[in-house]
């Protein structure tokens, strides 16, 4: 990379620093540009779109190099980091007019995707986490922290498809590693698309062991001191704002992994990937960027602790029943900012004036936020009121300190109120009076001259000035004027009385800017100190959000508050699919029951396509989710058990990356429902076997009923085309018959959404195929061939599926007694290749094999 002829100064200092962090880009400050060179350079160019110029261009290898202004970088840095790049921002330490020598200059931080702090306002509401991951013995530990909210929490898991499933769920954005982890694992964890940071263990921070102090686990301890000196050693910078680390427990709550999560769109919209059209898009009546994140932290994990859960319940029906001081609440909680990443900025020292305004007035809504509380008078609340921190010393400082209206900068004065310092005020009376003083020398100077449009100007290159234009030079005092700058049109001049003058004026103006600047860093400090209260009044009303907003949603759509019962029976009645009825409208959903009683283990839904089948079975997933995070459900009645977990199949789609079909991932999530789920979790299965020939499809969707019947007993739906299926029912008793209700209207087919008991008596698969559009002379020939085939076998509609019976070494005969054309159809049947077959030459051969049967018969 480096040229071959000998490096200047600053060329030597650029490539030190350069080899300290040869993953980034480096932002190298010279004046008012951040540069780049080399490879960054040529890199940075393509990306951003800048031009690339070179350094030493008459050198035989000249330095590629491109830049950028320093006042517009960041939204620079922000393109690089959100492509997944590091930056290292590299800026001059010292003023070069005191330099002696080469300027010193050092990184000052470290700006990637899990650090990033300049969130988008469209994202406010979003997360953005820096997960660490560590490996001993057979376990992996996982810990993630907000960066900008200070939030850590730390983990145990199983193995490395859990830890996988727990950073796509988060959507991490960077995870950092021991230095010394196996290329192994770091190449599963790219796979996921996230970028890797290798880290040294060090033990010498502060941070480190005020994050630590309420952890027991050694291994989880750990993997906290990667994640936080991590964090140390790229932005140093204050993290006081960094919170005790929480340990949790997977199965403490409603576990789903991240393929349930993206079947139930529960964030992200299947079709769009927007948040449009998701369960978090319903339940969002949230007031606050705090609400916005705590919500879906509450949808990622729902919880299992029924007194929890019950006392969710409370406050949003007290909501409900209180619906003018809901109306007040909200409008309060409308005028509160961001308070976690607020609390972080303070911490760093990236706050500024507006910044502080905005945490005043959020502070203000907290007495009227209090008196709502207790005007509803239920304990639940008066105890919510009483753990909020006092933090009125905070307001009153603020409003005493800070302008109303203050400037971005707050190193450029205007920014502390009159009154709030002595000094202060006599620097700024020192300077209204001069520049009073100012406008009365340019009244005497325009009648002593006679130059009526004579004039007192300043700019900061030349000072104060007087300037005439050129047709009143001739009127100029020669003895007191002297020429300062000359213009075009005019001409400057300067006095001893005015230069004296503005001696004192602008020694007062750089004084009084400085001081406010001390001032400012003085308020700021002050507030740091009560950082934990304001993060934890932060976390208090994010919680009092989401709950109003859950009653709002509630209000709404006419939900109702669920029962939880131990008796592990389902009783959903007009249950509805929330997102589907807010997009159609009430008036225009069909709303279902669902009812399994504690002996119903499986709910078979049949029916044709488009009816309305997964819709049903999404519809029981997310009112679950939603019972378990604290909301009501729609329904005009709901009976739940409390689940652990929920496992779905839906959809069908390649796993490209582990190089998996559609057909292999399918019985991957069956599997991985088989192996995990109990009698207490929640099983979605659309289609199971669809994936494969029909035989093999057939008989592998009857054997996972089966065993879901013996060995799980968790209450699962499962959607099928394969009517002989249905006959299970007869044969297990926890298995029970649904159908999505149809009919035909002058020959066309018309879905009633209705859930029946029993089963669907037939698909109406070429009616779908009509709605779809198909050709009328392709569906004319479907319509033959299906005639055609129920001709030939007129039981073809009533087959029942294979009979439940224990695996024996014996085979079973097929005829009681075998003719000598009975054992040539056998002999034939054994050389045929089914598996090679298409469904439709199955079916007419095995037609055809029946028609000899019957015609010797």
């Amino acid at each position: 990379m480096p040229q071959t002829t000998k490096d200047t100064p600053m060329m030597q200092q650029y490539l030190s620093i350069k080899k300290d962090y040869p993953d980034a880009f480096l932002f190298y400050r010279i004046g008012d540009f951040y540069e780049m060179f080399y490879d960054d350079a040529v890199k940075g160019a393509q990306i951003l779109e800048l031009t690339l110029t070179a350094r030493n261009k008459n050198a035989s290898d000249p330095i590629p190099m491109c830049g950028v202004p320093h006042h517009a970088a960041d939204s620079y840095i922000e393109i690089l980091v959100e492509k997944g790049y590091k930056v290292a921002i590299c800026e001059q330490l010292e003023d070069p007019k005191d330099a002696k020598g080469m300027v010193k200059r050092g990184i000052i931080k470290l700006v990637t995707p899990g650090t990033n702090l300049d969130a988008k306002p469209d994202q406010s509401k979003e997360n953005n986490y820096l997960a660490a991951v560590y490996l001993k013995q057979e376990q992996y530990y996982l810990a993630y922290t907000d960066f900008s909210t200070g939030e850590v929490k730390v983990t145990t898991l199983a193995n490395l498809a859990q830890v996988q499933d727990e950073l796509l769920n988060l959507r991490a954005k960077e995870v950092v590693v021991p230095a010394d982890t196996s290329e192994q694992i770091i190449t599963k964890l790219q796979q996921l698309g996230i970028m890797i940071s290798k880290q040294e263990l060090t033990q010498d921070h502060a941070e480190v062991a005020f994050v630590n102090q309420n952890l027991a686990d050694t291994q989880q301890k750990k993997v906290v001191t990667y994640l936080i000196s991590y964090l140390v050693e790229t932005q140093k910078r204050s993290l006081t704002h960094l919170q005790l680390a929480q340990s949790y427990e997977l199965n403490k709550y409603l576990q789903m992994d991240h393929n349930a999560q993206s079947n139930l769109e529960l964030f992200r919209s299947l079709r769009t990937g927007d948040k449009s059209g998701t369960l978090t898009w319903l339940l969002d009546e949230t007031k606050t960027a705090m609400g916005g994140r705590l919500l879906k932290q509450w949808l990622q994990r729902p919880l299992m602790d029924a007194t929890e859960l019950k006392a969710r319940q409370a406050t949003v029906q007290l909501l409900l029943d209180n619906f003018f001081q809901r109306g007040s609440l909200q409008d309060y909680l409308t005028k509160v900012y961001d308070l976690e990443r607020l609390a972080g900025r303070i911490a760093f020292g990236s706050v500024n004036g507006r910044d502080l305004i905005q945490l005043m007035t959020s502070l203000q809504q907290v007495p009227n936020i209090k008196a709502i509380l207790r005007d509803i008078q239920a304990p639940i609340l008066d105890n919510l009121v009483a753990t909020m921190p006092d933090c009125s010393t905070l307001e009153s400082l603020i409003g005493k300190a800070i302008v109303t209206d203050p400037p971005i900068s707050v190193t450029e004065g205007n920014i502390i109120c009159d009154g709030y310092n002595e000094l202060l005020d006599k620097y700024r009376s020192a300077m209204q009076n001069g520049k009073a003083w100012i406008a009365q020398l340019q009244a005497k100077e325009q009648e002593v001259t006679g130059i009526k449009n004579l004039k007192i100007g300043f700019n900061r290159v030349f000072g104060y000035y007087i300037e005439v234009t050129n047709a009143n030079k001739s009127q100029v005092p020669t003895d007191r004027y002297e020429r300062k700058q000359t213009l075009t049109n005019a001409e400057r001049y300067i006095t001893p009385e005015l230069k004296e003058k503005e001696q004192l004026i602008l020694e007062a103006e750089e004084k009084s800017v400085t001081l406010e600047y001390e001032l400012f860093k003085e308020v700021r400090d002050k507030i740091k100190q009560h950082l934990a209260d304001l993060q934890v009044l932060a976390q208090i009303l994010a919680r009092l959000d989401v709950l109003q907003g859950f009653a709002v949603v509630s209000e709404t759509y006419h939900y109702v508050c669920p029962e939880f019962t131990k008796q592990n029976n389902i009783q959903i009645d007009a249950g509805r699919h929330p997102v589907v009825e807010k997009v159609l409208g009430k008036q225009d959903y069909i709303a279902n029951d669902i009812k399994m009683d504690p002996k119903t283990a499986v709910l078979l839904i049949t029916g044709p396509n488009m009816s309305g089948k997964s819709t049903y079975m999404r519809q029981m997933a997310l009112t679950v989710i939603m019972a378990q995070v604290g909301c009501f459900v729609p329904a005009q009645k709901a009976v739940l058990p409390i689940f652990d977990h929920i496992f779905t199949r839906i959809g069908a789609a390649d796993d490209l990356i582990a190089g998996n079909s559609t057909f292999m991932v399918e019985m991957m999530e069956a599997n991985d429902a088989l192996q995990h789920a109990t009698n207490k979790s929640l099983i979605i299965f659309d289609e199971i076997g669809r994936g494969t020939a029909t035989y093999d499809g057939m008989a592998l969707a009857q054997a996972i009923i089966e065993y879901l019947n013996k060995h799980i007993q968790a209450k699962t739906m499962f959607s099928t085309h394969y009517h002989e299926l249905t006959q299970l029912a007869d044969e297990l008793t926890t298995v029970k018959n649904v159908h999505v209700d149809a009919t035909q209207e002058n020959g066309q087919l018309v879905f009633l959404h209705k859930v029946l008991p029993g089963p669907a008596d037939k698909s109406y698969g070429i009616h779908v195929a009509k709605l779809a559009g198909l050709p009328d002379t392709l569906l004319q020939r479907a319509q033959a061939i299906l005639t055609d085939l129920e001709a030939k076998d007129t039981n073809l509609q009533s087959k029942t599926a294979v009979t439940i019976s224990e695996p024996v070494d014996d085979q079973l005969s097929l005829f009681n007694t075998v003719s000598d054309m009975q054992q040539q159809l056998l002999d034939d049947l054994k050389t045929v290749n089914l598996m090679k077959m298409t469904p439709l030459a199955a079916l007419n051969y095995l037609a055809e094999l029946q028609s000899k049967l019957e015609t010797e018969s």
